[in-house]
């Protein structure tokens, strides 16, 4: 299988789609949980993103169902409903676009990729990541975004580490 170059970061993030990522993540604060979704793009174009969608948040709502075999809620971390995001890759993937970017917001503790989030990526902390993705954390503190950071699987290091992109502004 052929690596795709945006799980080594560099991408381009156009400031219109971080600001739908801010939006997302603002409203989300305000429901005091996490906002989730993708970024995608081109294939013709690689580093290239140009459309945010917002996945719902499904934490607080399996929590509230079993408190005991879930008991984080929204506002700790994020549980999306994979079936959805894996049709939303396929479908990219019809329309000569992919999914590049999988985001998600942290509230009032910053923009860092935790042992959570790494575990949720590598379904379990089995192993290397289950999609080709990079991945955007949006801190968001007492309602407002603070940073944005992009992080990267490092097959050598069998971890997550943070990797450059730019924000187009044209």
């Amino acid at each position: 299988m052929v690596t795709p170059p945006w799980v080594s970061g560099g991408l381009r993030i156009p400031a219109a789609v971080l600001a739908e990522v801010e939006r997302a993540a603002r409203a989300a604060y305000g429901r005091d949980e996490e906002a989730c979704g993708y970024l995608e793009g081109p294939l013709a174009d690689p580093l290239a993103v140009d459309r945010a969608v917002e996945l719902e948040n499904l934490a607080n709502k399996y929590h509230a169902v079993d408190p005991q075999g879930h008991p984080r809620t929204g506002r700790e971390y994020f549980k999306i409903n994979s079936l959805k995001f894996e049709k939303a890759i396929l479908q990219a993937a019809e329309h000569a676009r992919a999914v590049k970017v999988f985001f998600h917001s942290h509230l009032d503790c910053g923009a860092y990729f935790s042992t959570e989030d790494a575990a949720s990526m590598t379904m379990g902390d089995t192993g290397a990541p289950a999609y080709a993705l990079a991945y955007l954390v949006t801190a968001v503190d007492r309602g407002e975004v603070t940073a944005h950071r992009l992080f990267v699987w490092h097959a050598a290091d069998r971890g997550f580490v943070e990797a450059p992109f730019v924000i187009d502004e044209a």
